[in-house]
């Protein structure tokens, strides 16, 4: 019986608490809790930005199927992460002012992007003797950024010169 007495006056001795380290509330850098709002994953700008350095290392090495590769999964994921913006903006439109706010601004620099992203695959294509496939690409371009902005007005210029459309815009 006096052993079963000398069991907690051991733990109290020793530090041996079973319950000691549990939580750990704090963290070194708050936003690591943010999965996705840390640089390079997979739903992130940067991750686009990361495909379009890619695909221009590799046109800078002539690997022009992996320069295409690259501008292509650039591509998929802007229009993804753009959609998914769109989304949100619209679900939440006439609920909460701040969000469709928040995701305006995040869904413009995503479809800059993507017009960045456009602009390069259709100088692939046009440089590889597929024009035809430049075509829609440019023509996105125009539509989501507007004939007025500085892409818009550049791709035009790209269709006026691959002879897709003749008249010349003076906006």
């Amino acid at each position: 019986m006096q052993l079963v007495k000398f069991i907690p006056i051991f733990f109290i001795i020793f530090g041996i608490f079973p319950y000691e380290n549990l939580v750990h509330a704090g963290a070194e850098n708050p936003k690591n809790y943010k999965v996705l709002a840390a640089k390079n994953k997979k739903l992130s700008i940067d991750n686009v930005k990361y495909y379009l350095k890619e695909g221009d290392k590799f046109i800078n090495n002539g690997d022009f199927d992996k320069a295409k590769k690259s501008y292509l999964d650039a591509r998929k994921l802007a229009k993804q992460i753009a959609s998914f913006y769109s989304d949100l903006n619209t679900a939440f439109k006439g609920i909460d002012a701040r969000i469709p706010i928040e995701v305006q601004g995040k869904g413009k620099k995503t479809l800059q992007m993507l017009a960045e992203t456009n602009k390069r695959l259709a100088s692939l294509y046009i440089e590889n003797g597929k024009p035809d496939v430049a075509v829609p690409l440019l023509i996105e371009t125009i539509r989501i950024m507007s004939p007025k902005s500085s892409e818009g007005k550049e791709a035009y210029e790209k269709l006026i010169q691959l002879g897709f459309v003749e008249t010349k815009y003076k906006g």
